[in-house]
């Protein structure tokens, strides 16, 4: 398994709220890759993102064997994204300028060649697989409940003036549910976590020819950020490729 993994406050945006984190290459720690795109007023949106990776960062390392093959994962980390959402929740409470913050997380954990995945609003995993591109997750988001009543086509939603509105998010009340996925690993998957700020600014045809243009993740990273600010760069980009 290789992996990049590059966040950039585009060009529009003055802080980037985005955060991530990689947990790689620690004795009997499962591989894990986290992002997070924060939101709210007074720089609190950039908090609540490193609060969300800060605090399932610290969880994967201080109880591995939890997210070990005999033990239940999609509840461990159901309840490890529940006891992120009360911390950050709290910390919103407590903290005037910080009230209401909250953020996506989608986090990656990679046991026995499969790929567990938790996830809250609407930053995206996609798997590139045989020739194509597959969204793993399904967005939180407010256009997401409009596609599936039929009210709006995907093609219609690319314009949509609430495209960015999200229906889930972390830390925004006192409980939240965040939902799981398992997805086996083959030979030669390329799997991608991103934030909107990249996928707003690239189509999936095109973040699928880049992944798989570069051999070497971080350059595919890095060219994928570069090729959304050349297009607007309107939000923070934060993008892990993660080649098996």
């Amino acid at each position: 398994m290789r992996f990049g993994v590059k966040s950039d406050k585009g060009m529009v945006r003055e802080i980037n709220e985005d955060s991530c984190k990689v947990i790689s290459g620690y004795p009997g720690v499962p591989s894990a890759f986290i992002v997070a795109d924060g939101m709210g007023g007074h720089n609190s949106g950039e908090i609540a993102s490193k609060l969300a990776v800060d605090f399932i960062s610290d969880y994967i390392l201080s109880s591995p064997s939890s997210f070990t093959g005999e033990n239940d994962i999609p509840s461990e980390i159901s309840r490890m994204i529940e006891k992120a959402n009360s911390s950050i929740y709290s910390s919103s409470m407590e903290h005037a300028n910080n009230y209401g913050m909250g953020t996506t997380l989608t986090v990656a954990i990679e046991v026995t060649k499969k790929l567990y995945i938790g996830h809250i609003g609407d930053s995206r995993a996609y798997v590139v697989r045989h020739g194509g591109i597959e969204q793993i997750t399904t967005d939180h988001s407010f256009i997401e409940e409009l596609i599936k009543s039929g009210t709006l086509t995907r093609e219609e939603a690319e314009n949509h003036p609430k495209k960015n509105v999200i229906t889930r998010a972390l830390g925004c009340i006192e409980s939240i549910e965040s939902d799981i996925y398992i997805y086996d690993i083959i030979e030669n998957d390329i799997f991608i976590i991103c934030t909107d700020g990249l996928t707003n600014m690239l189509g999936e045809d095109v973040i699928k020819n880049m992944a798989q243009q570069f051999d070497d993740p971080q350059e595919a990273c890095d060219r994928m950020v570069e090729a959304a600010n050349k297009n607007g760069g309107n939000d923070n980009i934060t993008v892990v490729v993660i080649r098996i």
